[in-house]
């Protein structure tokens, strides 16, 4: 009786053994479709990485090209300004001096005469200029709406 419960028992316990190696077995499959998987996971952050630092250092470039065109537009504005002022300053002298309404004809005095009257700026401008942002790609963003905070760009990412 005792080898027939040996036998009996030596019977589950093989199935018993069968069960866990073909455990063992999934889950070591398992691990292996982890591994790839974790394999093509590191491999797209790597690509997207490349990427996002590509568009960083794109970005950088055009925050430096607005930051130059900014300038050479405050620097324009200005100089247009500048000019205005000495024009309306020769138009008024013009305006003032007796040999100057002799000198001119008198539709060249009516003209005079208008835009002394006004602001120069606006007679010669167009009605309202338009933003940087909106001249270069018909943004619905104003130039305002834009940070030029380069503080991000010199953040040192681990």
């Amino acid at each position: 009786e005792q080898g027939l419960q040996l036998l009996e028992l030596g019977g589950c316990v093989e199935e018993d053994y069968i069960r866990i190696a073909r455990c063992f077995e999934a889950t070591r499959q398992r691990c292996c479709r982890l591994e790839q998987d974790g394999r093509r996971a590191r491999e797209q952050l790597a690509r997207v990485e490349a990427e996002r630092a590509a568009l960083e250092v794109k970005l950088k470039h055009a925050r430096n090209q607005v930051e130059v065109e900014m300038k050479k537009r405050h620097r324009a504005e200005a100089e247009l300004e500048k000019q205005e002022r000495k024009l309306q300053l020769v138009l008024e002298l013009l305006m003032r001096e007796p040999w100057g309404n002799e000198a001119l004809s008198r539709e060249q005095c009516s003209v005079l005469s208008a835009l002394a009257g006004r602001r120069l700026g606006a007679a010669l401008a167009p009605v309202r200029r338009s933003s940087a942002v909106e001249e270069s790609c018909q943004s619905l963003l104003s130039h305002s709406d834009i940070s030029y905070d380069h503080t991000e760009d010199d953040v040192v990412r681990s």
